[in-house]
């Protein structure tokens, strides 16, 4: 089975209940799943969400719109996708993040065909770096066999709160596959961290949603070219922060640091 397990909490500490914002009478999260149930290569939606009290509200919108869903730890995410995983018997999961409410369903699916088709150990569109997609469109697959084995031997807090990293820090043992997008559109910011994001996302959502629920990444990225003003608003975000504070956890842990450069900035 190919799941799209979608991690989601209410706790983030730059934007605290980010992804039950509203934007045409609906929440982040509720608009983000609409796009991902038209992908045609998931036979499973699942929200892994965590035990802390305030992700109630999580499973209360899940429980109504009937999407399936798993609790675990808030902070370990790693094990939060491993116990997802093992509860619906995952084969292959595709990873997807709650802050991206405007991903494809396109986008998925041309990522689950690089990695059905191919004998790659871990496929993505955002890693390694420099990715040609833009932030906020992520989508990392890998099968449940790479899980078991990343949550068996990974030891530092990066590897356990980012559940993939253990995986593409090590391209000497895995097979390793970024998709690539036709021309390199990274320079556009479609995640939702910070109120400029959500100041972005709710005004794309609003003036496309209405007339068109099945509008696409290209859509979204052509309004934004007639609306710089728009684009400007959190067009100067750097990308990569939350994995420069974990970076610095480890540190702190005493393990040794080394990101390889995978987040240089592109336009250093």
């Amino acid at each position: 089975m190919i799941a799209g397990i979608i991690q989601a909490r209410l706790g983030s500490s730059r934007l605290p209940g980010k992804i039950m914002l509203q934007a045409c009478g609906k929440s982040m999260l509720e608009l983000m799943i609409e796009r991902v149930q038209r992908s045609k290569k998931l036979d499973k939606i699942i929200i892994a969400t965590s035990t802390n009290s305030q992700d109630d509200k999580i499973v209360e919108f899940c429980t109504q719109a009937k999407i399936d869903y798993y609790r675990g730890s808030e902070y370990d995410l790693l094990s939060r996708y491993k116990g997802t995983a093992d509860k619906f018997d995952v084969d292959l999961i595709v990873r997807l993040t709650s802050d991206t409410p405007i991903i494809d369903a396109k986008t998925i699916d041309d990522a689950v065909d690089a990695y059905v088709q191919n004998r790659y150990d871990f496929v993505s569109n955002c890693y390694p770096m420099p990715r040609t997609y833009p932030d906020g469109t992520n989508v990392e697959i890998f099968s449940r066999h790479l899980l078991n084995e990343a949550d068996r031997e990974a030891k530092k807090p990066s590897e356990r709160e980012h559940v993939t990293f253990f995986m593409w820090m090590h391209p000497e043992r895995y097979k390793i596959f970024r998709v690539d997008y036709k021309e390199d559109i990274s320079k556009y910011r479609l995640n939702l961290d910070y109120n400029e994001d959500y100041t972005v996302l709710k005004t794309i959502f609003e003036n496309l949603y209405p007339k068109n629920q099945n509008f696409s990444m290209e859509d979204a990225l052509k309004w934004l070219d007639e609306h710089p003003n728009i684009y400007k608003i959190n067009s100067n975000i750097k990308q990569g922060q939350g994995f420069v504070k974990s970076l610095e956890a480890d540190k702190e842990a005493g393990f040794d640091v080394n990101d390889r450069g995978l987040f240089k900035d592109r336009s250093a």
